[in-house]
């Protein structure tokens, strides 16, 4: 299993948005990217912080998000509800229940 683990930092006030954006918008075209498995968008109210984290079957299918746009065209969405850039990470999931 491989990771994508974005970080972000909500404008004040616009976290309930990011995350409707994240449901409405983003959830549905990840459920279309081949090699998707699963994803979540973990929040801290107080703070504004969140992180994506989304999973793939394959590092090449976690790449081609990358490389065709599919990330750019996601991370634009939420770009004006953030008080600083977003930050995107890989990862490989050595351990899963």
């Amino acid at each position: 299993m491989f990771a994508r683990v974005t970080h972000v930092q909500a404008k004040p006030g616009k976290l309930d948005e990011v995350v409707a954006l994240y449901q409405e918008s983003v959830i549905p075209l990840l459920e279309q990217q081949d090699g998707f498995h699963s994803t979540f968008l973990l929040t801290d109210p107080a703070s504004g912080k969140g992180m994506s984290i989304t999973l793939w079957n394959s590092e090449a299918a976690r790449l081609a998000g990358d490389s065709n746009g599919f990330l750019l065209q996601q991370v634009m969405k939420v770009v004006p509800l953030l008080a600083a850039p977003p930050i995107p990470e890989g990862y490989v999931a050595l351990v899963a229940t």
